[in-house]
């Protein structure tokens, strides 16, 4: 297993071992031991399973109170995967990070409490499936807008076209306005 750091510190891509033979392939996607050699010293409590069609952006999504840290990665398909830094004490407040995900590289991020986070489809469909630390909380969940200005994302979307989004991820807050995340 390999780790690559990215620009946001904590925010890691990890590219499992895979072992590939004429019947296909085998791959570790936890190994709460070797995950912790890597720094990543958590309790999973949820797992999650989504499927999109093609340009359907999810996010940018946290939650206020109990953030989530999620272990993400694309079973079927592809997605450009997003963190934010939302730690307002972080010298990296407001900064991003994207990385591609699929079915055929096998790599998974590890995006640590107090960032938001979103993907968007780029192949036909998706199945996007992703561990996290703590539960789903309907009342602390929010949506930063997924074009806030302050932030920047480039998303890799064709001239034209614009994403499927759900009505709130399309009335997303700005980074302004969002509130802190608390730990």
């Amino acid at each position: 297993m390999r780790t690559v750091d990215t620009k946001l510190p904590g925010v890691v891509i990890i590219e499992p071992d895979v072992y590939r033979d004429e019947r296909g392939y085998f791959m570790e996607s936890w190994n709460a031991a070797r995950y912790r050699e890597l720094g990543i010293d958590v309790d999973f409590v949820q797992d999650n399973h989504s499927r999109s069609s093609r340009w359907t952006l999810r996010g940018l999504h946290y939650q206020l109170n109990r953030p989530q840290g999620k272990l993400v990665r694309a079973t079927v398909g592809t997605v450009f995967d997003v963190a934010v830094d939302l730690r307002r004490d972080s010298p990296h407040f407001g900064e991003w990070v994207g990385v591609e995900l699929s079915a055929e590289n096998h790599r998974q991020l590890w995006i640590p409490p107090g960032f938001a986070h979103g993907f968007l489809v780029l192949s036909e469909v998706a199945e996007f499936q992703y561990k996290c630390t703590t539960f789903y909380d309907r009342d602390s969940d929010r949506s930063l807008l997924w074009s806030e200005p302050s932030v920047g994302i480039a998303w890799p979307l064709p001239d034209g076209v614009e994403p499927l989004l759900s009505p709130k991820d399309r009335a997303g807050g700005t980074l302004a306005t969002s509130e802190a995340c608390t730990f």
